[in-house]
């Protein structure tokens, strides 16, 4: 089926980049005593790599079910102006719609932005597939790293950290990606102030509320900066 090989052609690179943190996220899954079918379902259902990496630790911290939902939204927020972009071109594509809006990563959102379509190529069809083989990668990676964390006798002391080192990456490339810096150091005096206020247990909703006013009120100087230096 053209439609398809096209989607592999277009997510090969995806595969290892899911196959790699989805092993980590199973690893760290297993060894925080939760079992192979949590991870999986997890992946399935949640399908939000930086979320179920930070669910794990706030889980066994005995986090409650409203802090869960409120760390959700604040990590996953920027899908709904992801999804905005696409809302006219889902809305054609009938039930596989609904699929869609489910499961729009950064990834996938990524492609579908800059894919180039064959011609003659059903465009929904494809679109459909790659979104479809980035879900099954980010679920076969959870379910190998669970798989070996269960099966494999070998320490998985520090593993945890992952979720930390994943979050690092990120704000380190947010740093080079963006030449303000308004946004980083709005978001580390948010988090310094409440963690000295109210402590390592208290500080996170407060933190992610304040940050969020903080860059809708600062979002014309930071989109002014950027604008000049492209400029």
């Amino acid at each position: 089926m053209r439609e398809l090989r096209f989607a592999i052609k277009n997510t090969i690179p995806i595969f290892f980049t899911y196959l790699f943190i989805g092993i980590a996220f199973g690893v760290l899954t297993v060894d925080a005593g939760y079992s192979v079918l949590l991870s999986v379902a997890s992946a399935f259902f949640i399908f939000a790599g930086s979320m179920q990496l930070v669910m794990i630790p706030m889980m066994t911290s005995g986090a409650s079910l409203i802090t869960l939902a409120l760390m959700t939204f604040f990590i996953n927020a920027r899908h709904i102006f992801y999804g905005i972009s696409f809302v006219e071109r889902f809305r054609k594509m009938g039930w596989r719609g609904v699929y869609m809006v489910l499961t729009l990563t950064d990834e996938t959102y990524s492609v579908l932005c800059s894919v180039q379509y064959e011609p003659g190529l059903n465009e929904n069809r494809a679109t459909f597939y790659i979104a479809l083989l980035n879900h099954l990668y980010w679920i076969f990676g959870c379910l190998v790293g669970a798989c070996a964390g269960r099966l494999l006798p070998f320490d998985m002391t520090g593993i945890d950290f992952s979720a930390t080192a994943f979050f690092l990456v990120v704000v380190i490339n947010q740093w080079r990606q963006y030449r303000t810096k308004l946004p980083f150091l709005t978001a580390a005096t948010c988090a310094l102030g409440f963690y000295l206020l109210l402590g390592k247990d208290y500080f996170l909703i407060p933190t992610l509320l304040t940050c969020l006013i903080a860059l809708l009120m600062l979002r014309r100087p930071i989109e002014a900066k950027e604008g000049r230096e492209d400029a």
